[in-house]
């Protein structure tokens, strides 16, 4: 992300006037959604269309096994999902007006799973997770509709675990960008230990914002709920887009301000300019 100044001058009858212009540069942020297992790049275009009115550029897509490779349910794992998302986040960096240096990743369920672990193999600024998948490591070439069949994972999910004992919370502990976690009041299939897991994982991200959404199930069935969680995520977009952008701009004054204290070393005896 960046921020343009320039020095210009303004005519004002027979005399010219200085003035400095900041305007933001050609390139935005990016968003980058991923769905959940089951699910559809549908379920985030609202919220894609939401993120390009603060002024990012987004992308929603279906990982195998899903809409068009549907044929896929049954046999695509997560090593593969994971690399759809890769390519997914490859394809919206090399836009031309995207900054790569200013991507959000927005996953939700089995999506959040996937993108905390996008988070170790691509730069992520901004990360936002909707009640996260948990799963366990083995297996990671296997089918993703067999780890759904293990008995065990109902307990696994119940259970603290610490994050040096699952790969998906290893990248959450070495992630030192923005993350945001929501969690659903009455979700049926990730219960309120994992999001505690993901949580206490988070411990050197830049911050951590950490919301609930009363009344909502896993898949925030109903229109009150989509309405609170789209509002959540917004509002946290925004912060962290406009707050970087304010950053850069005040590094920017400050180069600037600089410059002109250089100036006047540089010619003691010509008058002082004023500070900005």
């Amino acid at each position: 992300m960046n921020v343009r100044l320039e020095t210009v001058d303004i005519r004002v009858e027979d005399e010219l006037v200085g003035a400095t212009l900041l305007s933001p540069a050609d390139s935005l942020p990016g968003v980058l959604f991923v769905h959940g297992w089951g699910g559809s790049q549908e379920h985030d275009l609202v919220r894609a269309k939401e993120a390009v009115g603060i002024g990012c550029e987004c992308l929603t897509f279906d990982l195998r096994g899903h809409e068009r490779t549907a044929s896929q349910w049954e046999t695509v794992s997560r090593e593969q999902n994971l690399a759809d998302l890769v390519a997914a986040y490859d394809w919206l960096v090399g836009r031309p007006q995207v900054d790569p240096a200013s991507i959000a990743v927005v996953g939700i369920s089995y999506g959040g799973y996937l993108a905390a672990l996008l988070t170790t193999l691509r730069p992520v600024r901004w990360l936002a997770l909707r009640s996260p998948a948990l799963y366990k490591d083995e297996g990671w070439t296997w089918p993703k509709r067999r780890l759904n069949a293990d008995p065990g994972l109902s307990d696994y999910r119940r259970s603290r675990i610490l994050w040096q004992d699952n790969r998906a919370l290893r990248a959450c502990a070495a992630y030192r960008g923005d993350a945001l976690v929501v969690e659903a009041e009455h979700d049926e299939i990730v219960p309120p230990m994992v999001v505690a897991n993901y949580v206490r994982a988070f411990g050197k991200a830049r911050s951590l914002t950490k919301r609930a959404i009363a009344g909502a199930d896993h898949g925030f069935s109903s229109k009150q709920a989509q309405k609170e969680y789209t509002a959540v995520l917004i509002t946290w977009l925004h912060e962290m887009v406009v707050g970087a952008r304010a950053q850069v701009a005040q590094a920017k004054m400050s180069e600037r301000k600089e410059e002109l204290r250089s100036a006047d070393r540089a010619a003691p005896g010509e008058r002082q300019r004023p500070h900005l």
